[in-house]
């Protein structure tokens, strides 16, 4: 759906959006409501408060809900499909294991987040963050000290390169919406993010995850080791069904698969989705024709679901022999399916709550209001994307919203292309910080790490800002060096 033309003014829609913000933690965290319900009724009323005309309400409400499932619903399902496959099999264990001889558990968190950084350059957030939870969830097991030691430095690696890096889209679109050099903007784009995760990531989520330790969730991906806990008490999943560790059971006598089948399998949608990002950017420079067939193969099946479900394919073709039948893969999947449907519907209606906000204008009114304060154009920059996070949730439609808005101020100011890269950075730290409840990546990471809407707000609202801060601080400070 469209925006529509503001009803109110700059300063009545704020309040709307502040309200609609607290009605709905009141009802999560005080109510106990169920958060998709909360979150329905919330952007119902929220749609009618805005002064969205009553027939076009409907749209509104199932534009943002379909456009977030459309991308997120098939990703989670295929991911936890193969993360299942992986565990059930023995799997993850032999990646843990790895990782233990490897680098210890003194540094498996930071070596979890140097491989998300790597893997997350052509992958987006929630993708890699799926394609990488068995992995979390093994090692969190295996080493102890909670889901979050582990499963922060990884979700905070796929934020920031998908935030800053190209060829993820909102910076491309905000370089490219600037006038500014893609190329520079990956170039110096990349060690940025790398220091900024370690700042505003790694050391950050060392501290959180220390201070709230939440035990591995076990709704997602059933408990291992023949379904016991590691205290060795026996557990089921929450789903009703046989979970894992029935799984588990009738492979525990089979040879676990091969570090390099893993690791083949993991890189498999990576090196697809790669391909994707590869063609279509030769394809764009005009480098290769448009009509070429096999170009457009490559880009249909580097699309990030097309490559998720041909690497569950590939897994149940591989990981099967001598492992399980058909028959019992399929009862393994439908486990893995059942306790993912709250997620898939939260994180819908999340996009549904920023859906009714970007319709209702409140993000362009706040953004025309800031734009005129006369602050520094790395600020005002940094400022107008903040608001806008806050207001709509969508980090991209952040970037790309703030990177057009100043886009004439830009060219107007005659930037060279290093401070127009600096400044793709102030609207990429702005986009990324205060992750709240109005962002879908909020309920994933939620969800999946097992927390409740309180703690989420104390661990991943924290971390992402201070993400966010630390990129916007390298930024400021390159700012001056450049003169």
């Amino acid at each position: 759906m469209t925006e529509i033309e503001p009803v109110y003014g700059a300063g009545t829609l704020l309040l709307i959006a502040a309200a609609a913000v607290a009605l709905l933690l009141f009802l999560i965290i005080r109510l106990k409501l169920h958060a998709f319900v909360a979150l329905v009724l919330v952007s119902l009323l929220t749609a009618v408060a805005a002064g969205i005309p009553i027939a076009d309400i409907p749209d509104a409400l199932l534009t943002g809900f379909s456009g977030t499932l459309g991308s997120v619903a098939l990703l989670v399902g295929f991911g936890v499909m193969l993360g299942r496959l992986l565990e059930t099999t023995g799997g993850a264990q032999v990646l843990a294991d790895t990782l233990i001889a490897r680098f210890g558990e003194k540094h498996a968190p930071l070596a979890l987040g140097v491989a998300a950084l790597i893997f997350g350059f052509p992958i987006f957030f929630d993708a890699g963050l799926v394609v990488f939870l068995p992995i979390i969830f093994t090692v969190a097991r295996r080493f102890g000290g909670g889901i979050l030691r582990y499963g922060l430095p990884t979700a905070g690696a796929f934020a920031v390169m998908h935030a800053v890096v190209p060829p993820h889209p909102g910076p491309v679109a905000a370089a490219d919406l600037m006038g500014g050099n893609i190329g520079l903007t990956l170039v110096v784009g990349l060690p940025v993010a790398v220091i900024a995760w370690f700042l505003g990531v790694h050391l950050v989520a060392r501290y959180l995850s220390a201070r709230y330790v939440i035990d591995v969730p076990t709704a997602v991906f059933g408990r291992m080791n023949g379904g016991r806990d590691q205290d060795g008490a026996d557990g089921g999943t929450n789903d009703g069904g046989t979970g894992a560790g029935g799984a588990s059971t009738a492979t525990a006598t089979q040879a676990p698969p091969r570090f390099g089948t893993v690791l083949s399998l993991l890189l498999l949608p990576l090196v697809l989705i790669s391909l994707n990002t590869v063609v279509s950017t030769l394809v764009t420079a005009r480098v290769i024709a448009e009509d070429q067939v096999w170009a457009n193969t490559l880009i249909l099946i580097g699309q990030t679901p097309i490559a998720l479900l041909i690497t569950v394919l590939v897994a149940l073709a591989v990981l099967s022999r001598g492992r399980f039948t058909m028959g019992q893969a399929t009862g393994m999947l439908d486990d893995a399916l059942g306790p993912i449907c709250s997620i898939i519907l939260i994180t819908g209606a999340g996009g549904m709550f920023g859906g009714v906000l970007r319709a209702s204008g409140i993000g362009s009114a706040l953004t025309d209001a800031l734009s005129d304060l006369g602050m520094p154009i790395l600020l005002q920059a940094f400022v107008i994307a903040t608001v806008l996070r806050v207001a709509q949730g969508s980090a991209t439609v952040a970037l790309t919203t703030t990177a057009g808005l100043i886009s004439a101020q830009v060219a107007a100011e005659g930037l060279s292309d290093i401070k127009i890269t600096l400044l793709v950075f102030a609207v990429a730290a702005g986009a990324t910080v205060l992750s709240h409840v109005n962002d879908s990546g909020f309920w994933l990471v939620s969800r999946f790490f097992g927390m409740d809407v309180k703690t989420t707000l104390k661990t991943w609202t924290v971390l992402e800002t201070t993400l966010g801060l630390s990129v916007f601080l390298i930024a400021a400070l390159l700012w001056l060096v450049t003169g």
